[in-house]
């Protein structure tokens, strides 16, 4: 047992121990609720499994890493409403108390109408995991999941999408359109796979209103994770364990509200639904939430504006035909071990 009277091990089973691509629809088969916490690019595929077997599901976010992963999983939403499951994201500031308090002021004109909004995820960047003697391409990169499209999205999909989805939630709408530029400057070396280490990208709402956001892995940078509005009668500043909203009813919040934990919460609002049967769905928002953030990628990438429809409706996908630890992964390093990156002007992914 360890210090906090928890189990440091769990037996499992031979007979419930799967290995493989296919593994996750025996997994499921065993489960009541379902936990999708694998590398993003297999997500459409296996919350649709779980769907299609009549599961109740955690997905965390993104939900897909392209516009026909985004599809697919839609459609399978669609699948879960029918059933009544009751399906969580892991865009966890919907469920803090801090969040949650200031969008009811926001959303009740406490700011006025929003007329501009900025965003940032710009960080230090996260782990590596060198190549091992004997690994198959195809294994390579699933231990490196972070760095290439067709797993993970980039880091604007795959961490920038909460600052993003918090814009989204203020505005109760997603952006029709955006243009941006990007690129890779100081994560060059080839174990940093495909990926920029910079994204700078305006969205534009229906309403004509702009969100400008940052997201970057670069050391010894300025670090934020955080959002802010601009009203017509205040502005709103937050990030996790800090809310700041102005205007006729302001909200000054430091440090998390006392007995919530985001993380936590989440699945207990989830298990709180499932318990009661209560409608629980946020599949809806979590797709679009990450599409937003595939048309920021998408026009990073290209250096085009970026129409939502167009990302949405793309037939270039992404993820391979066939899942196979020996099969070939969509992208494929040179001679000398690099690994093709976008060029805005040259590449086309819509």
């Amino acid at each position: 047992m360890s210090k906090n009277g928890k189990a440091d091990s769990v037996e499992v089973p031979d007979d419930n121990k799967f290995i493989g691509f296919d593994a996750y629809k025996h997994a499921i088969a065993l489960a009541d609720v379902v936990i999708l916490a694998t590398p993003p690019g297999f997500r459409p595929i296996h919350f649709e499994e779980a769907v299609k077997q009549g599961k109740n599901i955690f997905t965390e976010k993104p939900v897909a890493v392209d516009g026909a992963g985004v599809r697919r999983f839609l459609a399978a939403a669609d699948e879960a409403k029918k059933k009544n499951l009751k399906v969580g994201v892991g865009l966890q500031r919907h469920h803090q108390f801090g969040y949650i308090e200031a969008m009811k002021r926001i959303h009740d004109g406490g700011i006025g109408d929003i007329l501009a909004a900025r965003c940032y995820w710009n960080d230090a960047g996260v782990w590596v995991k060198e190549r091992q003697p004997n690994q198959t391409e195809m294994e390579y990169q699933m231990r490196n999941w972070y760095y290439f499209v067709w797993l993970g999205g980039d880091h604007i999909v795959e961490q920038h999408i909460h600052n993003l989805d918090v814009i989204n939630w203020a505005k109760n709408g997603y952006p029709i359109r955006c243009h941006g530029i990007g690129g890779r400057q100081v994560r060059t070396g080839k174990q940093y796979g495909e990926i920029f280490d910079h994204h700078a990208v305006e969205f534009e709402y229906e309403d004509g209103s702009r969100c400008f956001s940052q997201c970057q892995h670069t050391r010894g940078c300025w670090s934020a994770v955080t959002e802010h509005l601009i009203g017509s009668k205040g502005r709103a500043d937050l990030k996790d364990g800090e809310w700041h909203v102005g205007g006729a009813d302001p909200y000054n919040q430091r440090g998390n509200i006392k007995g919530n934990a985001p993380y936590q919460q989440e699945h207990d609002d989830l298990f709180a639904a499932i318990r009661n049967d209560k409608p629980y769905n946020e599949a809806y928002n979590g797709a679009m939430s990450t599409l937003t953030a595939i048309m920021g990628r998408t026009a990073t990438y290209t250096g085009l504006l970026v129409e939502r429809d167009a990302v949405l409706n793309s037939q270039h996908a992404l993820v391979p035909d066939k899942y196979d630890w020996n099969g070939t992964p969509p992208t494929l390093p040179d001679a000398n071990g690099f690994y093709p990156v976008a060029v805005p002007g040259s590449t086309s992914l819509v």
